[in-house]
């Protein structure tokens, strides 16, 4: 990509409208399948061309009908939902590749972000892929980038690990290899198990910066920041509720990160 702003705006004028919007130009989808990142929380948080893309799509493969649902008849569309999720995606697939080998069109949505990324899909994807046929992301919220970019940590490189474990000692482990990175780390927690888990890094390494960041996006989104000890005495007395994003600084924290 051109560093060059001036070199940067010739190409954008010189690009049509159909290259720049195809929903929108052209009033239909590319066969294939469309990946459409949907809200987090606040379900203004999606983008024009996502709701193009719904509005247009044959299917709409979801996580949940219901949930997703709820969103669309937020936004006014009318869909024909399909389930997705990873009890049926064996089953769906050979379904999807067959319509979009008809030349059919499928959006693909989850719960909340983008699909595949801790979410079902990445199966459905990768066969597609396989397949010789198209795929299409459409960019949108991210629980992960949200939470790092307003961490104050630092956000290049970052490791992200999706959910932690269930069992203790696999979380250990990862939390463990997190504190020892040169890189700041991500995880999703569950608000029931983010006092164990903030117990673990405490006891390993009670100073080391941690953040968590809870119900982004929403009415009641808050930041935490500080050392994991006392992150770990603020939950242990104030249970946490909510979608949970944890974030571990590096080991070697750079000068300018005076919190």
């Amino acid at each position: 990509m051109s560093s060059d702003p001036d070199s940067a705006a010739e190409q954008l004028d010189g690009a049509d409208d159909e290259m720049l919007e195809p929903v929108v130009a052209t009033g239909r989808l590319t066969p294939g399948l469309h990946l459409v990142a949907t809200p987090i929380g606040n379900m203004r948080d999606i983008t024009q061309r996502a709701l193009d893309t719904l509005r247009i799509a044959d299917l709409v493969a979801c996580e949940d009908t219901r949930h997703s649902g709820m969103l669309l008849k937020h936004h006014g569309i009318s869909a024909r939902l399909i389930s997705l999720n990873e009890h049926n995606e064996a089953h769906r697939i050979p379904q999807l590749l067959e319509h979009i080998r008809q030349g059919g069109s499928v959006a693909l949505i989850s719960d909340a972000g983008m699909p595949t990324v801790s979410d079902p899909g990445q199966r459905l994807v990768g066969a597609v892929v396989g397949a010789g046929l198209h795929v299409e992301s459409i960019p949108g919220p991210s629980a992960v980038l949200t939470a790092l970019a307003a961490s104050g940590l630092p956000t290049t490189p970052f490791y992200f690990g999706g959910f932690l474990p269930h069992k203790k000692g696999a979380r250990t482990t990862m939390l463990t290899a997190a504190l020892q990175r040169d890189c700041t780390s991500i995880f999703f927690e569950s608000p029931y198990r983010l006092v164990d888990t903030l117990a673990i890094l405490a006891e390993a390494a009670p100073d080391h910066r941690v953040v968590v960041a809870r119900e982004l996006t929403k009415k009641f989104e808050e930041f935490k920041r500080g050392p994991a000890s006392i992150l770990l005495s603020h939950y242990q007395t104030k249970t946490p509720k909510g979608e949970i994003t944890l974030l571990i600084a590096p080991v070697d924290p750079p000068k300018w990160l005076t919190w």
